[in-house]
């Protein structure tokens, strides 16, 4: 149906808020009328709420009881295909339509009037006095042709303090005025040189350029191996986007990423794009949602939640390290970032470059289903190489009672040290001791919401629980049979890792990268600056090591327990391992030093760690898509689940054993149910899980079944239901 693109003064709109109601809301137009999308405040019993107007009123609700639009936000209006893609992406994944639209609205302050700021600009008066620090005030203004400065950019441009500034305004000199704090972001000068690109580089990137230039959707997966230059390739396509006024989205996985990143982008483009990521101030944040829409912000830079900003011309997404599992949303609405930039692209007449070193089973098979493009970059830029993989058979090692570090990954570090050159010790495991022990009764310490141990984090002096958060003191007895000194840490942590690095290596600079450690993302970034600079001999790290760093010095890679992701039954294990060993592994030799990576393993015959060694990545692939598709699991199968959870573990397998008896809507589709069973950590929070699995055929519309299936539970207030359609983990 075509929507009206204005409504006219008392005409009938329906708005959809962003509070939990499960239909939308009719209103009368206001005084001056509206657009059909635009962002508005409605009354909503005693409260004023923030919605968006969705079309004409439904007019079934007694006309004298409707209430007139408050206000209209003084925000760009949502457009079709943002709309529309809400509408699909809440379809796919079976998320409310008002849990939709806060993620499209996750701005503070858009129905706050426009915030207002002092700048300077230049006077027409000259000053009764000229002096050193007054005439740096004036070069600067002069020298950016007339453009105004707030007044700590201006001091510090010129070099002078705030008063200087201060003194020229009584002097008429300079002047004051009032401006919006939200204004437009520099633009993007796409006329710039980016770095050389060698042949296969410039390839790819006109491959890339050429699909910017057909102006359609359509998606490519970009895989290179590690500092194969992929980010310079697909900078290109970003600035090919921006040449033709278009706007470009580059999402990244973790937010320690975006410095060195944002560094890369301001010199080739001159300036710094916009960043959209939960370190940001939420007065940037406003600005970027506001600028965002109204086409005044070029390229964003951003988290998963940046796909659901309101771009006026969406030409390119780029998701980097796209095999990352930090894409898929866990918490509210549950999505897939990577999936749903496909989505939005397909809607938006956009492209789509999927990059990585070690891709995803879903995105290589799209590929070899000729559903993608793929470019594939197999050499390091330059002089650099890949490094030498070897396992270290733990069999076979002397170890000591209490020690994580093999001696012969021991003499290997200190080689590397000896030469002036880094060592990274990988251990994917936060904290300290990942159990404490009791060693008088055999209790282990759990936490009092969750079934799950605390993890011992020697650095704060505390036991924390990974799933809820909650911590408390490491305690001197046992809290069940209350004898003090015999709790016992068990197990590696990198907190304890560094402990050995400490007594075996005392002359050695150690650093410890690891998100608890970090009391703000610049604290983490500032932490990665100083290793890339050289000033750190071994760094002891979990997955954030992982990531996309690029350490100059670093020549050897070793992998403490290379077994650990091989252990119990995720469907994604084998994936995931060979993913982490590779990329960790990739971090070694990436300047002009060659590298090494050593994997300490119980298992080197192992087919995983064998392929991780042999690099024969095209055939992990073959065997892993081959070993899905016999079992009919994804990528060439379907997969939901639902996670049901109550405060009574009773109430929750109630609610799972009468979805499994009413099954006829799964039964109609030839899906399969599993379940109900406790979840492997069946209580967090308090709060007890039951987990059901369905599965299906690769061409079964799932969505619908679901829910009608799911729609047949009457909840009370108590019983949570989430719907986790394609899902990634399986705690």
């Amino acid at each position: 149906m075509d929507l009206p693109s204005y409504y006219d003064p008392g005409a009938l709109v329906s708005v959809l808020t962003t509070q939990p109601i499960d239909r939308l809301l009719d209103y009368r137009a206001p005084e001056g009328g509206l657009a059909q999308g635009a962002f508005v405040q409605v009354p909503l019993g005693p409260r004023q709420v923030m919605g968006v107007v969705w079309g004409p009123g439904q007019g079934n609700y007694d006309a004298s009881k409707i209430r007139a639009v408050t206000k209209v936000l003084d925000v760009a209006p949502m457009r079709d295909e943002m709309r529309e893609f809400l509408i699909r992406a809440g379809d796919y994944t079976l998320t409310p339509m008002n849990a939709m639209l806060r993620l499209a609205t996750r701005a503070p302050g858009l129905s706050d009037p426009p915030s207002m700021q002092k700048v300077y600009r230049a006077g027409a008066e000259e000053p009764d006095r000229m002096t050193d620090a007054r005439r740096r005030v004036l070069d600067v203004l002069r020298d950016y042709g007339g453009l105004s400065f707030t007044l700590k950019e201006l001091s510090e441009m010129a070099g002078v303090s705030t008063g200087v500034v201060k003194g020229l305004v009584t002097q008429g000199a300079v002047r004051e005025e009032q401006a919006p704090r939200d204004t437009p972001y520099p633009r993007m000068d796409t006329d710039r040189h980016g770095k050389p690109l060698t042949d296969s580089q410039a390839a790819a990137a006109a491959h890339l350029e050429r699909g910017m230039r057909a102006g359609t959707y359509g998606t490519t997966l970009l895989r290179g191996v590690t500092g194969s230059g992929k980010t310079e390739v697909y900078l290109e396509a970003v600035a090919a986007c921006l040449a033709q006024g278009r706007q470009a989205l580059v999402l990244l996985p973790e937010i320690a990423l975006s410095e060195q990143f944002l560094i890369r982008v301001e010199q080739r483009f001159g300036a710094k794009p916009v960043e959209w990521h939960s370190g940001v101030t939420m007065t940037e944040r406003r600005r970027a949602w506001k600028m965002v829409g109204q086409g005044q912000a070029e390229l964003v830079i951003g988290a998963r939640s940046a796909l659901f900003l309101p771009f006026r011309d969406l030409g390119l997404i780029v998701v980097d390290e796209e095999h990352d599992t930090s894409y898929k949303q866990e918490d509210g609405a549950l999505y897939s970032a990577r999936d749903m930039s496909v989505l939005r692209a397909s809607i938006a007449g956009a492209r789509v470059v999927l990059a990585s070193a070690t891709p995803s089973l879903e995105s290589w098979a799209n590929a070899d289903a000729g559903k993608y493009d793929r470019i594939d970059l197999d050499a390091r830029f330059g002089t650099a190489v890949l490094p030498e993989m070897r396992a270290i058979d733990m069999r076979n090692e002397q170890m000591q009672p209490g020690r994580w570090i093999s001696p012969s990954l021991a003499r290997a570090v200190r080689s590397r040290m000896e030469k002036g050159e880094q060592s990274l010790l990988f251990l994917n495991r936060r904290g300290y001791a990942p159990v404490t022990l009791c060693r008088a009764c055999g209790e282990q310490i759990s936490c009092d919401h969750c079934d799950a141990s605390m993890v011992e984090h020697r650095f704060l002096k505390r036991l924390i629980c990974h799933q809820c958060g909650d911590s408390k003191p490491v305690p001197e007895a046992c809290p069940k049979c209350e004898v003090e000194g015999k709790l016992a840490p068990i197990g590696p942590g990198v907190e304890r890792l560094a402990e050995e690095v400490e007594a075996v290596f005392p002359e050695a600079r150690v650093a410890v990268l690891s998100s608890d450690l970090f009391s703000s993302a610049r604290a983490l970034k500032a932490a990665i600056a100083e290793i890339a600079e050289g000033e750190v001999d071994i760094i002891i790290g979990t997955q954030l090591v992982a990531k996309g760093h690029n350490f100059p010095k670093l020549t050897l890679v070793g992998v403490i327990d290379s077994d650990l992701g091989l252990q119990g039954s995720d469907l994604r294990a084998a994936e995931r391992t060979f993913q982490l060993m590779r990329q960790v592994a990739g971090r070694a030799g990436r300047a002009d030093i060659p590298g090494e990576a050593l994997l300490q393993t119980h298992q080197p015959e192992h087919p995983v760690i064998r392929a991780i060694l042999s690099g024969d990545e095209e055939e992990f692939w073959r065997a892993e898509a081959e070993a899905r598709r016999a079992a009919g699991m994804p990528p060439y199968g379907r997969l939901a689940a639902v996670i049901l959870s109550a405060s009574d573990p009773q109430a929750a397998f109630a609610a799972g054993q009468e979805l499994a008896r009413r099954a006829g809507p799964l039964n109609a589709v030839q899906a399969q149910v599993f379940g109900p069973a406790a979840a492997p950590i069946a209580r967090i929070r308090g709060r007890h899980r039951v987990r059901m699995l369905v599965k299906a055929d690769k061409g079964v519309a799932l969505q619908g079944a679901m829910a009608q299936w799911v729609g047949q539970l009457r909840p009370d207030k108590d019983l949570r239901v989430a719907v986790d359609i394609d899902p990634q983990s399986f705690f």
